[in-house]
C-alpha cells in the first residue's frame, strides 16, 4: 500500500515526509484493520513532521483523523464493530486504565498513553489499524471528508471549550480560526454564546462571520467587548498576553494546542489579576470524543473542508503551514 512516513523531521518545505510502498498492516489482538476512506490533516501532524514534537517512532505514518471501513478483525476485538462498519480513529490510542489519572476519569493525562500518528502508524496511508476499544462510532448525515476533521479538530475544540468554562450565553473569544476553531465556534453558538474571532487570515474572518460570529478582527486586536472566556487555537505564544488582557474578571483562557511557541513576559496587574486564569488542554478522553460526536449527530455542523489526494499529503501539510486555506484539509486515498 501507499503510505507517507516522517523520515527526517524538519521544515515542511524541505521534505520531511516520504511517500513509500509498505505492506498492509495485520490487526493484532484487540485491533481492527480499516481501509482509509478519508484522513484529516491536523496541525499536530505538522508538528510531528517538523520535529516540534519529539519523534516517538522513527518513520511513523502521521494522521489521526481517520474515517475508515473495517475490513478485518484481530483476535479478541470485541463485539462493537464488525467488518463493513464505518468507524473513526482519533489521536488517543492507548491508556493504562490503572494509574491515578485513569482511575479518576482523566485518561488524557495517563503517563503511559499512546497516540495514533505519533506512537503508532496513522492514516496517511491506504490502510490503518486501531485498538477496538479506542475506535469511535460515527454520526450519520456526514460525508467521509466532513467526518475526518471531527475526530481531532472537533474533539479537541470541544474539550478546549469545556476547559474555558464559558458561562451560559457568555462572550467567547477565539484566537486563530482553522479546522478546530470553526467547529468549536459552532458548538458554542448552538449553546447561545456570542463569538468574537481574532485571526490574521482574511478568509478565516469571512468564514467566522458567515458562521455567525459577532465580530472578526486581526489576531492581536482587542475584541469590541470584554470576554467571559477565550480559546487560543493558534500555536503562537505572543497571542497569550493580548488574549488575557481581553478577558473580563474571573474569565479563563484555554490553550488548545499540543505545541505553543514561547509566551512573552506577563504583567500581573494587566494580564492575571482579578482571577483571570490560563488552562492548557492535553489530548482528550474517550468520553470527550463520544460526547462531541453525539453532539454532532444532534446538531448538523458545517465542516469546511479542502480535499487533497493521498499523493498530495506533503502539499496539504505545506498549505496548512502557510495558511493557504480556511477550515480543514482532508486526504482522500
Amino acid at each position: 500500500m501507499t503510505a507517507w512516513r516522517v523520515i527526517r523531521p524538519g521544515p515542511i518545505d524541505e521534505g520531511p515526509l516520504q511517500r513509500t510502498r509498505v505492506p498492509v498492516p495485520e490487526p493484532g489482538p484487540g485491533e481492527l484493520l480499516v481501509r482509509v476512506l478519508a484522513c484529516g490533516v491536523c496541525r499536530t501532524d505538522l508538528h510531528v513532521a517538523e520535529g516540534d514534537l519529539e519523534v516517538h517512532r522513527p518513520g511513523v505514518v502521521p494522521g489521526h483523523e481517520v474515517v475508515g471501513e473495517v475490513v478485518a478483525r484481530g483476535p479478541d476485538a470485541g463485539d462493537e464493530f464488525g467488518v463493513g462498519d464505518r468507524i473513526g480513529i482519533a489521536w488517543l490510542r492507548h491508556t493504562c486504565g490503572q494509574c491515578a489519572y485513569c482511575v479518576r476519569g482523566a485518561e488524557n493525562l495517563c503517563p503511559y498513553s499512546r497516540y495514533t500518528g505519533w506512537d503508532a502508524d496513522g492514516g496517511y496511508a491506504e490502510f490503518a489499524t486501531v485498538p477496538a476499544d479506542y475506535a469511535h462510532p460515527l454520526p450519520a448525515g456526514y460525508a467521509d471528508t466532513e467526518l475526518a476533521p471531527l475526530l481531532c479538530a472537533g474533539i479537541i475544540g470541544y474539550r478546549a471549550l469545556r476547559r474555558a468554562a464559558l458561562p451560559p450565553g457568555g462572550r467567547l473569544g477565539i484566537y486563530g480560526f482553522g479546522g478546530s476553531a470553526h467547529l468549536a465556534a459552532q458548538v458554542a453558538l448552538a449553546r447561545g454564546a456570542e463569538i468574537h474571532v481574532m485571526t490574521r487570515d482574511p478568509q478565516a474572518r469571512e468564514l467566522a462571520l458567515a458562521l455567525g460570529a459577532a465580530s472578526a478582527q486581526g489576531a492581536a486586536d482587542p475584541p469590541p467587548v470584554a470576554l467571559d472566556a477565550a480559546i487560543l487555537f493558534a500555536p503562537v505564544g505572543d497571542l497569550v498576553p493580548p488574549a488575557l488582557a481581553a478577558l473580563d474578571r474571573g474569565a479563563v483562557l484555554s490553550i488548545a494546542g499540543i505545541h505553543l511557541s514561547d509566551i512573552p513576559a506577563l504583567n500581573y496587574q494587566r494580564h492575571l489579576f482579578q482571577e483571570r486564569e490560563i488552562r492548557s488542554v492535553t489530548a482528550n478522553t474517550r468520553d470527550d470524543a463520544r460526547e462531541f460526536l453525539a453532539f454532532a449527530a444532534r446538531h448538523r455542523l458545517e465542516v469546511t473542508v479542502h480535499s487533497y489526494p493521498l499523493d498530495g499529503a506533503d502539499r496539504a501539510l505545506s498549505d496548512l503551514a502557510h495558511g493557504k486555506f480556511a477550515g480543514a484539509a482532508v486526504l482522500v486515498p
